[in-house]
C-alpha cells in the first residue's frame, strides 16, 4: 500500500484506503487486444514478453492542423482509463525526448526492482509540427513510437517526461502514448502546464493534490529535499495513489525518477 512506501499523502481529499493497488485485472500478453497483429509478422521486432506485437498503424493522423489535433485530444481522452489495471511489474520504461532540428525519442528499459538498464530504444523523426504548448504529442508522438516498435523488451508500466491527465484537455503526451499504445502509464513534469495547489513539505514522499476546475489532475511530489518538486499525473490505467507510489518506489536520491531520469540521457544521444 502506499504507506509502505513512504509517502506523506497530504489533505486533499483522496485517502489511501480507498484505492486497492495493482489490480489482478491484467490482460497476459497472448491475449492482448493487439497480439493480433504478430500473426501478421511473426517476425517483427515489437515484441511484448513471449508474444510478437505491432503497434497498429491507423491509429490516427500526426499531419493536422491545430483544431483537429485538439479534437483528437479530446476524443482520445475519453479513452483514458483512471483506475488501475496493472499486473506484475517487472519492467519499467522511461521515455523522453529530445527536439531541435529533429524529433528524438528514447526509450529506456529497467528491470525492478532492481533498475538495470535492460534496453535502450532510440528513434528520430522529422518535426512535423511546431512547439504548441498543449499539443506536445504531435510533435514528439512519431518519434516516440518508433522508438517502441524496436523494443525487444515490452514494459509493464511506462514512466514519461511530460504530463498525463494534467494538461487543459486531460491529454498531455503520458495519457496519449498510454492510450494508443495501451500500457499503464504516468507522467512526470518539471513544470506546470495547467493547474494549481499548495507545495507539498519538505521530506521526500511529501505531496499535495495539483486541481483544475475543482477535479484533481496530479500531485506536485516532492523527491530530494531542497530540490523543486515534480509534478505527477496518471496516463492510462493507473490512479494517482498508485502512480505515486511507483514514482517513489523508482527514485534514486534525484529530483526526477531513475526511468525517466535516465530517458533524459538517453535521448541527448543521436539515434
Amino acid at each position: 500500500m502506499i504507506a509502505d512506501c513512504g509517502l506523506r499523502i497530504a489533505d486533499c481529499g483522496l485517502r489511501s484506503a480507498d484505492y486497492v493497488l495493482p489490480s489482478t485485472d491484467y490482460v497476459p500478453a497472448a491475449t492482448h487486444p493487439t497480439a493480433q497483429y504478430a500473426a501478421q509478422d511473426a517476425s517483427s521486432p515489437f515484441r511484448i514478453p513471449h508474444s510478437a506485437f505491432r503497434i497498429p498503424q491507423d491509429l490516427h493522423r500526426w499531419d493536422v492542423t491545430m483544431d483537429e489535433a485538439i479534437a483528437i485530444q479530446h476524443r482520445l481522452a475519453e479513452r483514458v482509463e483512471r483506475v488501475p489495471r496493472l499486473g506484475e511489474v517487472r519492467f519499467i520504461a522511461g521515455v523522453d525526448m529530445s527536439a531541435k532540428d529533429v524529433a528524438r525519442a528514447a526509450v529506456v528499459i529497467l528491470s525492478y526492482p532492481d533498475l538495470e538498464t535492460v534496453e535502450i530504444a532510440r528513434a528520430e523523426r522529422p518535426l512535423a509540427m511546431p512547439y504548441i504548448p498543449g499539443l506536445l504529442s504531435f510533435r514528439e508522438g512519431p518519434a516516440v513510437l518508433a522508438a517502441f516498435e524496436q523494443l525487444q523488451q515490452w514494459p509493464d508500466l511506462v514512466m514519461f517526461d511530460g504530463h498525463g491527465i494534467a494538461h487543459p484537455r486531460r491529454l498531455g503526451i503520458g495519457a496519449h502514448m498510454g492510450v494508443l499504445l495501451d500500457v499503464p502509464s504516468l507522467g512526470v513534469a518539471k513544470s506546470i502546464l495547467t493547474g494549481r495547489g499548495p507545495d507539498p513539505g519538505a521530506e521526500p514522499g511529501d505531496w499535495a493534490p495539483l486541481t483544475h476546475k475543482g477535479e484533481v489532475i496530479g500531485a506536485t511530489l516532492r523527491t530530494k529535499r531542497n530540490v523543486k518538486p515534480v509534478y505527477i499525473s496518471i496516463g492510462h490505467r493507473l490512479d494517482l495513489p498508485t502512480a505515486l507510489q511507483w514514482v517513489t518506489a523508482v527514485c534514486r536520491g534525484y529530483r526526477l525518477p531513475e526511468p525517466t531520469r535516465r530517458a533524459h540521457n538517453a535521448a541527448a544521444v543521436p539515434g
